[in-house]
């Protein structure tokens, strides 16, 4: 009997403690999103540099033998850069961490004037290979996905090779080689980039569109941008102006290049060709325009050019005249910055 009991007391406990254990609610499982788990987080650090090459392209814009691009963190998860080629066309490229289709992942947003139009376009990140000799990173259009439009890049040794494709045919591609990797430290240490943090929550922003691409038939931005540039962080501006010396009178149907560079090209009358591999910001303009105003450009400290292109190849030659002197100028974020040069010498 006494067995019995014992063992009556023994089940009486197992089955006290389960109902006790059953009563303790199970934690809840949580269908938020990892953004430890970030599709195409890796492109962020390798973008950074000045990069440069050429650009072969089925637009109006035709092919051209030299497109620099300046990319620095201007947010701890956030990579952009800005170029103009002329006044009537320009772009502004920016990968950063969004939110959509409940995961995260890297958008590759680009646009901006063309022959006096705006157009700005939204891809996200959908396939993604990385290893130790290469790096492999596609983004397609947010809505239709890559039958509407996709970007390719990819990164091999110190290369960086961009295709776009629209309607399933090729748009644009560039081929450039690393020219700079120090402009952008300054940044990489201010956001202790990069870091895992969204910078837009795409859940719903697209939902009733066709598609994720926004034009405008005029100068003013397209209606609806999500992030348009006005709202980019961390970006200044620098009105840069020049002036001829009086012995030099030009012909109004050439062209002057104006550009900023983060190391000094000059050393009195010598030109160090080395340098200007550290070029961010450029422009061509008619020799009888006297400014121009780069908009949303890194902050940092700069050399400011100006060359009389006289045999029209975009670059310093012999019989050019030029600005020897290294205006420098220091650009705050969000800041905004003047400077002025004089052309005023002939390159023997």
């Amino acid at each position: 009997m006494k067995i019995v009991k014992w063992v009556t007391l023994f089940f009486c406990f197992v089955s006290l403690y389960s109902c006790k254990k059953k009563q303790t609610p199970d934690p809840p499982v949580s269908n938020e999103p990892n953004i430890e788990i970030t599709l195409g987080y890796g492109i962020l650090s390798k973008l950074n540099g000045i990069w440069s090459g050429p650009v072969s392209s089925t637009t109006a814009l035709g092919n051209f033998s030299e497109w620099v691009v300046d990319f620095r963190p201007i947010s701890a998860g956030q990579v952009s850069a800005k170029n103009e080629l002329d006044p009537l066309n320009d772009i502004f490229l920016s990968f950063f961490i969004v939110k959509h289709n409940n995961c995260y992942k890297v958008a590759f947003r680009n646009g901006g004037n063309f022959t006096g139009m705006k157009r700005v376009t939204y891809l996200l990140a959908d396939s993604v290979s990385e290893s130790s000799s290469q790096s492999y990173y596609r983004f397609s259009e947010a809505v239709q996905g890559k039958s509407r439009a996709y970007s390719e890049v990819l990164f091999r040794n110190d290369s960086i090779y961009l295709s776009s494709y629209t309607n399933m045919s090729l748009h644009m591609k560039w081929s450039a080689k690393l020219q700079c990797s120090t402009a952008y430290q300054s940044a990489l240490s201010n956001f202790n980039f990069p870091q895992k943090i969204f910078t837009k929550d795409f859940s719903t922003t697209f939902d009733g569109l066709t598609e994720s691409i926004y034009f405008s038939t005029t100068t003013d931005p397209p209606s609806g941008d999500p992030f348009p540039e006005s709202a980019q962080p961390y970006l200044g501006q620098t009105t840069a102006s020049f002036t001829f010396s009086t012995s030099y009178t030009p012909d109004p149907n050439k062209n002057v290049l104006i550009l900023c560079t983060t190391q000094p090209i000059f050393s009195g009358f010598s030109l160090d060709q080395n340098a200007l591999k550290t070029k961010s910001r450029y422009i061509i303009l008619p020799s009888l325009t006297s400014s121009y105003v780069f908009n949303y450009m890194h902050p940092g400290t700069y050399y400011y050019y100006a060359l009389y292109d006289s045999d029209g190849n975009n670059t310093f030659n012999s019989g050019d005249w030029v600005s020897t002197a290294n205006a420098t100028f220091n650009l705050s974020a969000l800041g905004t910055q003047n400077v002025t040069t004089q052309i005023n010498f002939t390159i023997p």
